[in-house]
């Protein structure tokens, strides 16, 4: 089997397990070795797919394996979105966890062929930052801890995002430096700041428009990045409330089983 061959073959395993709301024992194939195979999977599962994009989601990849694939983050397509307050699906037979994030909203699509961005370059194209939840999910329950080529592969293990309150003034806010609590039935499970990132919320928006550039993926305005889990990823079950805090801020989300479509 050729690698594209490959490719498509993985890809649709996955999205057949996400049309079916099943779950996956294993990774569907070999997995990838490289971030080139890994996006090659994910890019056949967005041409299946038939959502639209209405995001994208950033997240780390931590030693050893940053240095290993020589990149801190990785990135994934956002196909649903919902407001605060709302149920989200997640994959009982899989993996879920909620994620309290700040989310900006593109503003400006990048310069065709502008291929790196300073982070002043990045802050320009955004034009509205938000308190948000990124709802991580996928069928394959083993996905973060098989590692990132796995969290690629599966749309960056993304079930979409809650949308909170905007930001005013975000520029001048400090947000990055707030003090982030995430909360699960009402409990405490971890607490962070965006600063802790590497260069921030805004570094991951100049990640991801670095690598659409590199993956010929154009971006619009409107679209979101949910820029990075603040206080970690934490499990979570269907009936469970996803609480994230925010300086004064905060969202919430129901948890509740995906359906077969």
């Amino acid at each position: 089997m050729t690698v594209n061959e490959d490719a498509a073959a993985i890809a649709s395993r996955f999205l057949a397990a996400r049309r079916t709301a099943n779950g996956l024992s294993d990774y569907p194939g070999t997995l990838p070795d490289t971030l080139a195979a890994a996006y090659a999977v994910q890019d056949r599962a967005i041409d299946e797919w038939p959502h639209p994009i209405i995001g994208w989601k950033v997240g780390r990849i931590m030693p050893p394996q940053s240095d290993r694939f020589q990149a801190d983050r990785l990135a994934g397509p956002i196909f649903l979105s919902r407001n605060d307050g709302d149920d989200m699906p997640i994959f009982a037979k899989g993996f879920a966890a909620g994620e309290a994030e700040f989310l900006l909203r593109i503003g400006a699509a990048p310069a065709a062929g502008k291929k790196t961005f300073t982070l002043e370059e990045a802050a320009d194209l955004i034009d509205a930052v938000h308190v948000g939840l990124e709802i991580a999910s996928s069928p394959l329950g083993a996905i973060n801890a098989i590692g990132p080529m796995a969290v690629i592969s599966d749309f960056g293990n993304n079930n979409g995002l809650v949308i909170g309150s905007a930001i005013p003034n975000w520029r001048d806010s400090g947000f990055e430096e707030w003090e982030v609590r995430t909360l699960i039935d009402g409990e405490e499970v971890g607490t962070g700041k965006a600063a802790a990132f590497p260069d921030g919320a805004i570094g991951s928006a100049r990640f991801l428009f670095e690598l659409m550039a590199e993956r010929g993926i154009a971006l619009t305005p409107g679209q979101w990045i949910s820029s990075g889990a603040v206080t970690g990823v934490h499990d979570a079950r269907p009936d469970q409330t996803v609480e994230g805090r925010f300086n004064g801020y905060s969202v919430e989300c129901r948890l509740v089983e995906a359906r077969p479509e």
